[in-house]
């Protein structure tokens, strides 16, 4: 297994990661009935050697996919072989730690353009006068 590479010199090494292999369900004959396809990664993340802040935040944003003893699983059974779903679980793994540890940048308010607003009162009279001309003859006023 290899080192996940979360970026600014964040590495988590092969060692804290764990792949427990089982049988991947659907289609397939034979093989799925005899190979053991199916990849599940974990990795503690209490162990995983970034800032607790940033630890906060992976267990914040990945809580659906923690488990009560703060292991995050990730799964592949995509693939017909083991080899193919491992790295597949392990790219998956390393691209949701990358994303949950990334800082949100905050968001600048901005104001609704002065023609956006004028367009949309256009329509709206558009759409009123239409509405109008639906009336009787003796009930418009223009």
């Amino acid at each position: 297994m290899r080192d996940l590479d979360l970026g600014n010199g964040l590495v988590v090494p092969a060692p804290l990661l764990r792949a427990v292999t089982s049988r991947s369900g659907g289609p397939g004959g034979q093989n799925v009935n005899k190979v053991e396809t199916r990849v599940t990664i974990e990795v503690e993340v209490g162990a995983l050697p970034i800032p607790e802040d940033r630890k906060a935040r992976v267990r914040e944003r990945l809580a659906g996919r923690i488990n009560r003893s703060d292991v995050l699983r990730v799964t592949s059974q995509a693939g017909r072989s083991q080899l193919a779903n491992r790295d597949r679980a392990l790219d998956r793994l390393e691209e949701l730690l990358r994303g949950a540890i990334a800082e949100e940048r905050p968001r600048r308010p901005t104001r609704t353009p002065k023609g956006e607003k004028r367009k949309r009162l256009e329509q709206k009279n558009r759409r009123a006068d239409q509405k109008k001309l639906r009336g009787r003859v003796g009930d418009r006023e223009s």
